[in-house]
């Protein structure tokens, strides 16, 4: 609407725009991933050359199902040899066994041959060093039982330890055959059959396992400064390119407190649950998501256009029309407690500024939570004054309100 009203320096024409009562929802715009709810990497734990596969893309596997098989020939021969080393260490056990059974007999006998000389001795029918001669064999008889009790010890341990061995050859062998963890949609298969898999350092990643496709989240990457708007259960919706006439909704279900910082610009991932119960939506689309962070019902709505405009007068003029209406510094310098300044037609046809508290804003209005200011008040907008005024009066700055970014 335009008017020709009295500015201090004469007539000046407005544009002006009429205070309306509605409905005003207030909301946080981002872009953001599709993700499946859970994704399982499954890997490798032993090197060699792929030899089967069993899987592909989009292939729907089940839990402990055989995925691909690497060469197992080298696998194999280990475990012969573990089976054989633990073979060889259970006949030094038993060999130890019989030792430590002939040095028993040995020492007995040493000791019997010690004591029937120490008697003959005695009765001066044997020499002195006949007789220590039987004590020190019998000494030795002793040392040699416990050097074969100690080779029983040392073959009960090899056995432990190639039992151990066999176990691990078993191990490997049997993560030649890569089996699917869980139940899912194969959504990445890293591998083809020929090809070497190394597993020196990490465990290769052969395939990605979409556990479930019929629910999932997007990872929509929200500026910082709209974080503290955004609150975990909220509404939002979502469109994808594959579908552009269609809306998807959701449920904000956390922000993570991982912050991501590019070029100096720091956002957070608000993760957003969604059903696809078709399965239509595909993991890695682009999602363009709106989260609403309040909703205003019959409100008294101001437009934006009316808050970001200033009237093109010199700023003396200006700060006297503060002075002269009582408008409070914060109103115009800090916007402290979302305090704004609007301008309206006076009684006298004069422009005059409005102090009034500001809520709630979406693309267009904002909501009016104190001021005196009506339903049906027009509100200057622009200027034809000048072509910068006339602009911003078409084009008004977006302005942050208490109930979140537009």
């Amino acid at each position: 609407m335009l008017m020709a009203l009295r500015s201090p320096n004469g007539h000046a024409k407005y544009l002006t725009a009429p205070v309306t009562r509605g409905s005003v929802e207030a909301s946080v715009e981002a872009t953001g991933t599709i993700n499946p709810l859970t994704t399982v990497p499954v890997g490798s734990s032993v090197s060699g050359t792929v030899k089967y596969i069993f899987a592909d893309f989009n292939t729907h596997v089940r839990a402990g199902q055989v995925l691909a098989q690497l060469d197992p020939a080298v696998y194999e021969a280990r475990l012969v040899e573990a089976r054989g080393n633990l073979q060889r260490a259970t006949a030094n056990l038993q060999s130890a066994r019989a030792n430590v059974t002939k040095a028993d007999a040995d020492l007995s006998y040493a000791r019997a041959n010690a004591k029937r000389t120490a008697s003959l001795q005695q009765q001066g029918l044997a020499a002195l060093d006949q007789r220590q001669l039987t004590e020190s064999t019998a000494a030795q008889a002793v040392e040699q039982r416990n050097q074969t009790l100690a080779q029983v010890e040392q073959a009960r341990a090899d056995i432990v330890a190639m039992s151990g061995a066999l176990k691990e050859a078993e191990s490997n062998l049997r993560y030649t055959t890569v089996i699917s963890p869980t139940d899912g949609v194969v959504v990445a298969r890293n591998i083809t059959v020929g090809q070497s898999v190394a597993a020196s350092l990490q465990a290769p990643n052969l395939f990605t396992i979409a556990q479930d496709l019929k629910r999932m989240q997007v990872y929509a990457k929200t500026d910082e400064a709209d974080t503290g708007f955004i609150r975990v259960g909220a509404e939002c919706t979502f469109q994808v390119d594959a579908f552009p006439n269609e809306t998807f909704h959701g449920r904000v279900s956390a922000i993570r407190l991982n912050a991501y910082i590019v070029q100096n610009v720091v956002t957070y991932d608000t993760v957003i649950d969604f059903e696809n119960p078709d399965e239509r939506l595909l993991p890695g689309e682009t999602a363009y998501v709106t989260i609403s962070t309040g909703r205003a019902d019959n409100a008294t709505l101001v437009p934006n256009a009316a808050i970001s405009f200033t009237p093109d007068l010199p700023q003396s003029e200006v700060q006297d029309l503060y002075r002269k209406y009582k408008i409070p510094p914060a109103a115009y310098t800090s916007h402290h407690g979302n305090e704004q300044v609007v301008w309206r037609m006076s009684n006298e046809h004069a422009i005059e500024p409005v102090a009034i508290r500001a809520g709630l804003s979406d693309s267009t209005s904002t909501q009016l939570l104190s001021g005196n200011i009506h339903a049906g008040d027009e509100l200057l907008t622009g200027s034809l004054n000048s072509p910068a005024s006339a602009q911003q009066g078409r084009a008004p700055i977006p302005n942050r309100t208490a109930g979140g970014r537009r």
